[in-house]
């Protein structure tokens, strides 16, 4: 069965963003240790890189490796979407999880408007492909699908928002990930690969 992953950067106190969707205050060191951090980074999730950005990031022809489908709520869609990009993760199957978002906002991305759970517990069933569903964020969204998410590829940044949009928003639901593999960046950036216990 197909896993659901929760790969995303996270602040010291748990913020995936501030108050307002800011995430440029992620610290990511000097141009040297950002390098070096991009290029581990993308080798092993190069599908995670938006698109747009794949050609400068030297990504054009590169393959999928751990995911073929994205799962966003309408918080993490919107930045996209206002910047005029409609289907920000071409090279994937894109699912927004939004109530508001018109269905029709692009060919290439799934407006889901019902029971996001449903939705994944499909995804993880599908056979054939061989490759795990990204769960991109936001914190609401990943509050609900938390009793679906089998693995967290948690990016903490050495930085404490103050305020912002937490990893998960839920209701209180303790549940505990065993550390799979933890790797130290010198830009002060820690990887840690956890799985459900």
């Amino acid at each position: 069965m197909r896993k659901l992953v929760y790969y995303v950067g996270v602040t010291l106190d748990g913020r995936i963003a501030g108050p307002g969707g800011e995430c440029d205050f992620f610290p990511l060191g000097n141009e040297q240790q950002s390098a070096a951090y991009f290029a581990w980074t993308n080798a092993l999730y190069p599908e995670t890189v938006p698109t747009a950005y794949r050609a400068a990031a030297g990504l054009t022809n590169t393959p999928n490796r751990r995911f073929d489908t994205v799962v966003m709520g309408l918080g993490t869609y919107r930045p996209a979407l206002d910047a005029g990009i409609t289907s920000p993760y071409a090279h994937l199957r894109q699912h927004v999880v939004s109530s508001t978002l018109k269905p029709d906002t692009d060919p290439a991305v799934t407006v889901v408007q019902g029971d996001p759970l449903a939705l994944v517990r499909e995804l993880k069933r599908e056979e054939g492909t061989g490759q795990d569903v990204w769960l991109c964020g936001g914190g609401k969204l990943a509050g609900v699908l938390l009793p679906e998410i089998d693995e967290l590829v948690v990016k903490n940044y050495p930085v404490v928002a103050g305020a912002g949009i937490p990893a998960f928003d839920g209701a209180f639901d303790p549940t505990v990930f065993d550390v799979a593999e933890r790797t130290a960046f010198p830009n002060g950036v820690t990887l840690t690969h956890l799985t459900r216990r």
